[in-house]
């Protein structure tokens, strides 16, 4: 598709202000869990009453307390995770740079209603830049990210706008052909190190781009890049060890607190994932809710190998694919490789479908099955707490669980025919310079001008 420079301007503007719209709607959602008369923590006290009933909760809002935030301490140095696996010391459960953001949102802060506020401030940027680098590659495909529910259910939900942002940061760098390739690929390896430095998911993908990297312009008369994939690699490494070193070394158990915690974590009803719907009625339970020890056990052995598995599957394809074709489809790879993650990973947050939201503007994804992800994701959204709300208040929940269990299946059949059809998709094309249906790496080009 020929989009000249002028008319992706203009769809970029319109993109991003939809975006803004959406973030200041999801903003007003979240504050209205907020709000005088606080107690003596500046915690709202309409927050517990309300959050999920109304569906306001955010996981900003309630970590206010718990984690030291609210008496701004600055995280990691200190403290760590105790024998009850709580976290002390001002450590919190994330990586550290997003531990950073959340220790920036609280400073200033007295009340839950002030950290709410200042963390939008923080973020909202993240999500901005987000819509301008996917309307500058996906024309009017963006509008999927600014005008759709999840962006209002969730740019303030979590701290997920800065980490997306990362990953799409290194695809449209790549996407500027200007600069030298391996230079591109270097920076793209350090922005997906960054975001790794904030929620692990982006990471991944450097392993698709050093494939990428290895077999760029190989031929039948020339080797695999192996020094550029070798300084991709050294790039990333050395991009997580200068970030993570420094806490290391200061406070070592409260660096590895956050690791701990996410590992020691149980595939529960707040994780929304296969694994609690579907394996744990198996396993029988203790008491009311409480899952037998062999569950956690079977669930902590089989995510993280069934997760690796379903990477390795995704690099497999997207090998053969580049045996047929002639180039590594990286981006295509490692949006297979986030399905199986979301998939088969012990925790599938709502919010997590902001990760997946830039794949289906980068590639040619069947309309159908974007729309069927995203009323699964909606049903899961707003179900999931009424279905809380009505459990705290004793009231019938099989209405909001069938709700649940939609969206929690829904996804899950979903992200397995997305896994396949991402291999297989190739690149939406704003840009005359590429056929829309070969392979070759997505570029941002200036246009020429239309013929008057």
């Amino acid at each position: 598709m020929h989009i000249g420079a002028r008319q992706r301007t203009s769809i970029t503007a319109v993109v991003v202000g939809l975006c803004g719209l959406s973030m200041l709607a999801g903003y007003l959602n979240k504050a209205r869990c907020t709000g005088a008369p606080f107690d003596a923590a500046g915690r709202s006290l309409i927050f517990d009453r309300i959050k999920d009933t109304q569906v306001c909760y955010s996981d900003i809002q309630f970590l206010w307390v718990g984690r030291d935030i609210n008496l701004h301490v600055f995280p990691y140095v200190s403290g760590g995770i105790n024998a009850d696996g709580m976290l002390t010391g001002g450590t919190v459960e994330y990586p550290v740079l997003s531990g950073i953001l959340m220790w920036l949102g609280g400073i200033g802060s007295h009340t839950d209603a002030d950290f709410l506020l200042h963390s939008a401030l923080i973020l909202a940027p993240f999500g901005l830049l987000t819509a301008w680098m996917l309307g500058r590659l996906g024309g009017w495909w963006a509008l999927l990210w600014s005008a759709t529910p999840p962006l209002t259910l969730y740019a303030f939900h979590n701290w997920e706008l800065p980490v997306v942002a990362t990953s799409v940061a290194a695809i449209f760098v790549m996407s500027i052909e200007r600069f030298p390739f391996r230079s591109r690929a270097v920076v793209a390896a350090v922005l997906l190190a960054v975001g790794f430095c904030l929620k692990l998911y982006p990471g991944a993908f450097v392993l698709p781009l050093i494939a990428y990297v290895l077999t760029q312009n190989r031929t039948a008369d020339r080797r695999y890049d192996v020094r550029g994939a070798v300084t991709v690699a050294a790039a990333a490494i050395g991009t997580v060890v200068a970030v993570n070193l420094p806490f290391a070394l200061i406070s070592y158990s409260g660096w590895r607190a956050s690791f701990t915690f996410q590992e020691n974590r149980q595939a529960d009803m707040t994780t929304n994932s296969i694994w609690y719907w579907g394996l744990r009625p198996h396993f029988g339970t203790i008491g009311l809710d409480t899952p037998v020890p062999a569950y956690d056990q079977t669930v902590g052995l089989l995510s993280p190998l069934l997760v690796c598995a379903a990477f390795a599957l995704a690099l497999r394809l997207g090998w053969l694919r580049f045996l047929r074709n002639g180039t590594f489809p990286w981006i295509a790879v490692s949006a297979a490789m986030l399905c199986g993650f979301l998939l088969l990973h012990k925790v599938h947050s709502p919010q997590y479908t902001l990760w997946l939201i830039p794949f289906f503007v980068l590639l040619r994804v069947p309309w159908g099955l974007v729309a069927a992800y995203l009323v699964a994701d909606l049903a899961m959204g707003i179900g999931v707490f009424k279905y809380f709300g009505a459990l705290a208040a004793g009231e019938d929940p099989h209405t909001f669980e069938w709700l649940v269990q939609f969206g929690v299946w829904g996804r899950a059949g979903l992200l397995v025919v997305l896994f396949f059809v991402f291999l297989r998709a190739p690149l939406r094309r704003t840009s005359p310079t590429t056929h829309p249906d070969d392979d070759a790496e997505l570029t941002l080009t200036k246009s020429p001008e239309p013929a008057r």
